[in-house]
C-alpha cells in the first residue's frame, strides 16, 4: 500500500512552517492517541503514521529531502543526513518529546526543559490566635511569636559556605528533572542528585547545612482590627518561610478565635443577652440594669406583665462590622425568676395571692380550658 502524503497526514498545507507542522502534529497526536481510540483498531497505525510524518518533517534536512523527492528520499539509503525514519515508522520518543514539553511544560517546571530555579519560595505559616469578645469588639494590637525558617546569615542565604556559588547539577544540567524512555512515552522525574533543585553545593554552609535558612522563632505585632469574628482571617505577607537558597518568603495567615462570653451571645453584629427578672418586677413593671460590651451599663424598662423569654432591643449597642459597615443591636431576654427558701409570711402572702388570681394568668387560663375540650371530646 502505498504511503500518504507527510503533509496530508498531519493536516498540513504543502510547504507549511515548523509552526504550523508542530501544531498540525499537535493535533493529531491528541486526535489519534491509542488510549483515547480504544474502540478504533485503526488509531495506533494511524498514530505511528503521524509520528513518521513529523520525524521528517520537523527535521529541515529531511523535509528538503521530502519536498525535492518525496517518499523516495528515504529509500535504498538515499537522503543522506542522518537516514529515514527508523523501521519505517519514525522515532516516536523523539517526536512526541517535542511536543511534550509544549503541551505539559508548564506544570512540569517550565517550557522546553528550561533551566530549572534553585531558589524555592518558602511555606507560608497558620497562626491560631485566640481572643475575647472584649477584644474583638474594641480590636487589638497583639505581639505573637512565631517558629519559622529565616535566611542563614552565615551564607547570606545561598546554603555555601564562605559566600561560593552552588554548581549546575551535572546529572540534570540545572533542569532539575531526568527524563527516561519508556515504550513509546518519555518519563520525567525529580532528578536524584539535585532533587529537583537543579544545582548541587560542593561545599556546603555549616550554618544551615545547605539549606540557605535556619529555624528561629520570630516575634510579630499584629493589628486585630474591631469587628472579627471566629474564622476570620488576617494575611502578613512576607511573613513565613523564609525561600530555599535565596528563594521569596512565604506569608503568614493569622486565624481568628474569639471565645465565649459569660454574659453575650454572639449572632454576626447583634448580641444577646439573658437577664433574670422577679417576679414583681415582671408583673408591676420597673427598670432593670443591663451590661454592655462596652464596659457600660444602660437601663432598660420592663412593661408591666412581662413573660419569660420577651426580648427588648438597645440599638447600637451590639459588635461593629468588620471594615466599617455599622455596629448591631443589643437584645435583652427576660427570664422570670421563681422565688426559692420562702419564709413563713412570703408563703402566706403568696397563697393569698394565688387565691385572688384566678383571673391574671391568661396563658394558663387558655391552657386549661383547651385540656377540658380535649378531655370532653375524649370521653365522647
Amino acid at each position: 500500500m502505498a504511503k500518504r502524503d507527510y503533509y496530508e497526514v498531519l493536516g498540513v498545507a504543502k510547504g507549511a512552517d515548523a509552526a504550523e507542522i508542530k501544531k498540525g502534529y499537535r493535533q493529531k497526536a491528541k486526535e489519534l492517541h491509542p488510549d483515547r481510540n480504544a474502540d478504533n483498531p485503526n488509531a495506533e497505525a494511524q498514530f505511528k503514521e503521524a509520528n513518521e510524518a513529523y520525524e521528517v518533517l520537523k527535521d529541515p534536512n529531511k523535509k528538503a529531502a521530502y519536498d525535492r523527492y518525496g517518499h523516495a528520499a528515504f529509500e535504498n539509503g538515499m537522503g543522506g543526513g542522518g537516514g529515514g525514519p527508523r523501521g519505517g515508522q519514525g522515532d516516536f520518543g523523539s517526536a512526541f518529546s517535542d511536543v511534550f514539553d509544549d503541551l505539559f511544560g508548564d506544570f512540569m517546571g517550565g517550557r522546553g526543559g528550561g533551566r530549572r530555579n534553585a531558589a524555592q519560595r518558602g511555606n507560608d505559616l497558620r497562626y491560631n490566635l485566640r481572643i475575647n469578645l472584649e477584644d474583638a469588639f474594641s480590636g487589638m494590637q497583639k505581639t505573637i511569636t512565631v517558629p519559622t525558617a529565616v535566611g542563614c546569615g552565615s551564607c547570606n542565604g545561598t546554603g555555601a559556605e564562605g559566600g561560593s556559588e552552588p554548581q549546575t547539577c551535572p546529572t540534570c544540567s540545572g533542569m532539575g528533572k531526568v527524563r527516561a524512555q519508556q515504550g513509546f512515552f518519555t518519563v520525567e522525574r525529580t532528578c536524584p542528585t539535585c532533587s529537583g533543585m537543579g544545582q548541587t553545593i560542593k561545599d556546603p554552609c555549616r550554618t544551615c547545612h545547605g539549606q540557605g535558612r535556619v529555624e528561629k522563632e520570630k516575634s510579630l505585632s499584629v493589628n486585630i482590627p474591631a469587628g472579627v469574628e471566629t474564622g476570620t482571617r488576617i494575611r502578613l505577607a512576607g511573613e513565613g518561610e523564609a525561600g530555599m537558597r535565596g528563594g521569596p518568603t512565604g506569608d503568614l495567615y493569622i486565624f481568628i478565635e474569639v471565645q465565649n462570653h459569660a454574659l453575650f451571645e454572639r449572632e454576626n453584629t447583634n448580641l444577646y443577652c439573658r437577664v433574670p427578672v422577679s417576679i414583681a418586677t415582671a408583673a408591676l413593671g420597673g427598670e432593670i440594669e443591663v451590661p454592655t460590651i462596652d464596659g457600660g451599663r444602660s437601663r432598660v424598662k420592663v412593661p408591666e406583665g412581662s413573660q419569660s423569654g420577651r426580648q427588648m432591643r438597645l440599638r447600637g449597642k451590639g459588635m461593629p462590622a468588620l471594615r466599617g459597615g455599622g455596629i448591631g443591636d443589643m437584645f435583652i431576654e427576660l427570664a422570670v425568676e421563681t422565688p426559692v427558701k420562702l419564709t413563713a409570711r412570703q408563703r402566706e402572702i403568696l397563697k393569698e395571692f394565688d387565691q385572688l388570681s384566678e383571673d391574671n394568668n391568661p396563658h394558663g387560663s387558655s391552657f386549661f380550658d383547651t385540656v377540658k375540650s380535649f378531655w370532653d371530646s375524649m370521653k365522647s
